[in-house]
């Protein structure tokens, strides 16, 4: 991608094929080894830069590209005054959860944080729950403002 486009155009996640294996082994077994305990950080950091390259408009588009991206259906279950609650489910969420990798979610906390701050217009950070015993995570949204 040219430093001129700064953006990605949401239709190109259709045309791409994502072979999850090879995703999984970078993310859980190479990235770890690469930067050891701060790989959840910079996980989270480059989950938030990844989401700055689509363009946002409604929680309905932040839904599309999830799926899209191959993370599962993501669905609001709880809106509060300061925090949004969200889960999300897919047979992958399951199949992660139950694979003998050290599995996490920190790329999509922070995709998702950085994903909802554009579309509220306000400062967000996210944590995330792991349910394995129903196979499902929630992300927790905190307005920090």
């Amino acid at each position: 991608m040219s430093k001129e486009q700064d953006t990605l155009d949401n239709t190109l996640l259709t045309n791409l094929q994502i072979t999850v294996a090879l995703y999984d082994i970078l993310r859980y077994i190479g990235l770890p080894e690469l930067f050891g305990n701060e790989s959840d950080t910079l996980l989270y950091f480059m989950g938030r830069k990844l989401s700055r390259k689509f363009s946002f408009e409604t929680m309905e588009d932040i839904y599309d590209i999830v799926e899209k991206l191959g993370w599962g259906k993501l669905e609001l279950i709880k809106e509060k005054k300061k925090e949004l609650i969200f889960q999300l489910m897919a047979d992958s969420v399951a199949q992660r959860l139950q694979s003998p990798l050290n599995t996490d979610f920190r790329l999509e906390a922070g995709f998702l944080a950085e994903a909802v701050q554009t579309v509220v217009g306000k400062e967000c950070e996210c944590t995330e729950e792991i349910h394995r015993k129903i196979h499902q995570v929630q992300f927790n949204i905190l307005y920090m403002n």
